[in-house]
């Protein structure tokens, strides 16, 4: 394995760590507090550095974390960028949202939901769209030359005349994966209002709301993603199979 092929594998337990792990612990540990981390009342903890400055960290790091990586492999693409701006927002909204007083504004959950709904429907939109493109993104994703041998079998299609099932079947795949999206996009927004829904009582409360939600997330989203990605590779395997009569070890590059 190349050195460059190396750079772009990503840790999936750092993603996890930077991207769900100290947002959570950050919105709701080190949320608590004044403002001010430099004035601290007595019962205060010297990490209670407050609402704003606890939603600042939370949303920087993932952000410092996608940069390095980005450097350090020097590759970037549309869905990553996407999700540093998703970052971006959770605390450009949290923050205009944020009062005076110490409360937030009644319709902040909202917004908030909007935005977590967005992404996902931006990317099943995108994946969607790139079926009629030059790259469908389902190459990128799934099915790819890291997973599958596609030189053998686009030459085993074409010798079987299978072309035209061949490209229903890609269709089909970009249909699932697309669709896992705007699944994701309508649980995303009703847990969000579910979860940040009478937690604008004051800042404090609403970053461990958001800690919830992040944390939850990851959870209840990510899993059955995950099942639908799985139902979608086997789609594709089972789908070959039948197309080409080739077995699995023909069809999968061994791992």
């Amino acid at each position: 394995m190349s050195e460059k092929s190396t750079k772009q594998q990503e840790n999936p337990l750092a993603n996890i760590m930077w991207n769900v792990l100290i947002p959570v612990v950050a919105l709701s540990f080190l949320s608590k507090g004044d403002n001010n981390p430099l004035e601290q009342a007595a019962n205060e903890k010297l990490w209670h550095i407050g609402p704003v400055w606890g939603m600042i960290l939370a949303v920087s790091l993932p952000v410092i974390y996608g940069i390095h990586f980005f450097i350090k492999n020097k590759k970037a693409n549309f869905f990553s960028i996407l999700g540093i701006i998703s970052i971006l927002l959770t605390g450009g909204i949290a923050l205009m949202t944020f009062q005076k007083d110490g409360t937030v504004q009644d319709h902040a959950p909202f917004w908030f939901a909007l935005k977590e709904a967005a992404v996902p429907m931006i990317f099943g939109i995108t994946i969607l769209v790139s079926h009629w493109t030059k790259t469908p993104l389902v190459r990128v994703f799934l099915y790819n030359p890291d997973f599958f041998n596609i030189p053998k079998i686009e030459k085993t299609v074409r010798a079987k005349g299978a072309d035209s099932e061949y490209n229903k079947l890609i269709f089909t795949g970009t249909l699932l994966l697309s669709g896992s999206f705007f699944i994701s996009s309508a649980m995303n927004y009703f847990l969000a209002m579910y979860l940040l829904n009478g937690n604008t009582g004051s800042q404090e409360v609403f970053n461990e709301a958001v800690g919830k939600l992040t944390a939850w997330g990851f959870a209840v989203i990510g899993l059955p993603m995950m099942v639908i990605l799985m139902i979608t590779m086997w789609k594709l395997v089972s789908g070959l199979q039948r197309m080409t009569g080739m077995d699995n070890e023909e069809i999968l590059l061994p791992r």
